[in-house]
């Protein structure tokens, strides 16, 4: 794979994949959306048993990159996005793998529905969750729905969106929205992890994971394709507007539409 803003490091059967727009905290662009599209398919068709997903820098991922909001607000421009990320979290649920997302940093928006898509989510310490979607008057896509249902069940799931707070590693994991939290370096912590699956009959527990994902996957599929649909229509809201000129401003949006 030859990516800019992703990369990918295979040992034998194990595969890295890492977040890769430091500047940017690894919000996810088009460009990002689209490499992490075709990069998750090419994995998903390779030998690759355990997948391991974190970020470069000081964060997983901040979100979804605010340029590319403001970018593209009309259905031709914004449908082949929301296309990509389809095909992104499908590949990644579905994937005949093992995969561990490891929240280095911040992990918000798009970047925890992505992270949510692994089979196995853990933060250090000081990392911090956001599903924060609601403080710019849009909701979660990335089939963000889908997980925190599975997680929490439908009223924690939509106090947790309706909220759009910021957690602690800890609250995270009390909370029930990621399995775990670790402490110390995120690729030492890999190793671990990597030593603790070596151990373990990964082929049976993917064999589990694909009669699971079977028959979740038109839920997740109908999710996606809704969350697509509404996003555009809170795109072009004034409560949309007021909430990314306030989030560039620094300061509470005035939210008015009823």
């Amino acid at each position: 794979m030859d990516f800019k803003t992703v990369e990918f490091v295979k040992d034998g059967k194990t595969a890295s994949l890492y977040l890769n727009r430091v500047d940017s905290l690894n919000a996810m662009d088009v460009q990002m959306i689209k490499e992490l599209s075709e990069g998750l398919e090419e994995i998903a068709a390779s030998d690759v048993k355990l997948l391991f997903i974190s970020g470069r820098g000081r964060a997983f991922s901040a979100g979804g990159d605010l340029k590319t909001m403001l970018s593209s607000t009309n259905d031709e421009e914004f449908q082949p996005v929301m296309n990509d990320i389809k095909k992104m979290i499908m590949t990644l649920y579905t994937m005949p793998a093992v995969t561990v997302s490891l929240l280095n940093g911040a992990a918000a928006g798009l970047g925890l529905s992505f992270a949510l898509a692994c089979d196995y989510v853990m933060a250090e310490k000081n990392a911090k969750t956001a599903m924060n979607f609601i403080n710019i008057g849009l909701i979660p896509d990335g089939g963000g729905h889908f997980f925190l249902k599975n997680r929490l069940g439908e009223n924690a799931a939509k106090q947790l969106i309706w909220e759009g707070k910021s957690m602690t590693a800890v609250e995270a994991l009390q909370a029930g929205v990621i399995d775990a939290v670790y402490e110390g370096d995120t690729e030492e912590q890999l190793e671990l992890i990597k030593l603790k699956m070596g151990a373990r009959p990964l082929k049976a527990m993917i064999a589990s994971k694909a009669i699971f994902s079977k028959q979740a996957l038109p839920l997740l599929i109908d999710t996606l394709n809704q969350e697509a649909k509404k996003q555009l229509e809170m795109r072009c809201t004034d409560d949309h507007r007021e909430g990314v000129q306030a989030f560039l401003e620094k300061r509470v949006p005035q939210f008015n539409e009823n």
